[in-house]
């Protein structure tokens, strides 16, 4: 392995955004865990795929068996790679569910749900990742975002953009948190990319019925209006590998000098304009109250800067 190549993990990359940035990160030179659930059963396919797209283009593409749902799961899949890789670099939070539907009814479980895959799988694989991290004092948390949360709101898929928008949050946290251990965080945020991965394919909706025909009667055919206006707003370009090529370009960066934030959007619904403000107002107000500092990782070589004493400079304002 080069000095460059990283050791990855990728959550939720048997299919869509994760599959395809496994594939271009090994393409890359790096080691790459594609981290999927059930990889001796509905997902084994999946792991024989990677395997042979391995062996075919001569890559280190790897699979671990990783449930996001699992803390036991968590733990044990990065046992595994720190036994197996003898380190670990980079965790890639792709893993997400989308469903769709009129958010009346869906019951409340049913968003803890989507909550449960969407938040807390992050939270599990922090957990499960992290002390390894701080103790080396280097590496990136990578997390795959939505523009939903800052951008254009289509109806009918409230769960899973305020799963989406909750998960933004936490990062913008993580962000500073972990950047006194040296800790880069990067959110690259791509757009509606209505072909190419599975979220609308497999998505799911509410198992209760009862409150959807009143929705049907003054909405009705929707959700099939929402895919295919979003999918018009796509230009004839507009490719899902756009943002496996942006994972890669993040990750391939030199530390210090990785964005913040990253927006795929090909439709432009708004997002990348709004989080350039929010990010700018986050800078400014960690600088205000003398901590902008946690605007940027701290190198090994640098000295802790204490509570209360700012450090604005250009790398804070570069990783705003």
């Amino acid at each position: 392995m080069s000095d460059t190549a990283k050791i990855i993990v990728i959550t939720g990359a048997g299919s869509g955004f994760g599959a395809l940035a496994a594939r271009a990160l090994a393409r890359a030179g790096h080691t790459v865990y594609a981290a999927m659930r059930d990889t001796t059963g509905r997902n084994a396919d999946r792991v024989a795929d990677a395997e042979a797209y391995a062996a075919e283009h001569g890559v280190d593409l790897r699979t671990v068996e990783l449930d996001v749902l699992s803390q036991e799961s968590a733990d044990a899949a990065t046992a595994t790679v720190l036994a197996e890789a003898d380190g670990l670099d980079v965790i890639v939070h792709n893993a997400g569910h989308m469903v769709t539907g009129p958010t009346e009814a869906f019951t409340p479980e049913e968003l803890m749900a989507v909550y449960d895959t969407n938040v807390l799988g992050t939270q599990r694989v922090n957990r499960a990742v992290l002390p390894h991290l701080r103790r080396r004092r280097s590496g990136l948390v990578l997390w795959i975002g939505s523009t939903s949360s800052r951008g254009g709101t289509p109806p009918y898929l409230a769960p899973y953009f305020a799963a989406k928008a909750a998960m933004d949050s936490l990062a913008v946290s993580y962000a500073a948190e972990l950047a006194r251990f040296g800790i880069e965080t990067s959110i690259v945020v791509p757009g509606s990319f209505t072909s190419g991965t599975n979220h609308f394919v497999t998505g799911g909706h509410p198992a209760e019925q009862t409150v959807v025909p009143a929705y049907e009667e003054r909405y009705a055919g929707l959700m099939d209006q929402v895919a295919q206006r979003l999918a018009d707003l796509a230009p004839a370009d507009a490719d899902v590998s756009q943002v496996a090529d942006a994972i890669v370009e993040v990750v391939d960066a030199p530390y210090g000098k990785r964005p913040f934030r990253v927006h795929v959007d090909p439709a432009n619904d708004g997002s990348e304009e709004v989080s350039r403000v929010a990010d700018r107002i986050r800078a400014e107000f960690l600088t205000r109250i003398g901590l902008a500092d946690l605007l940027a990782p701290h190198t090994a070589a640098s000295a802790t800067v204490p509570a209360g004493l700012p450090a604005a400079g250009p790398s804070a304002a570069r990783h705003a």
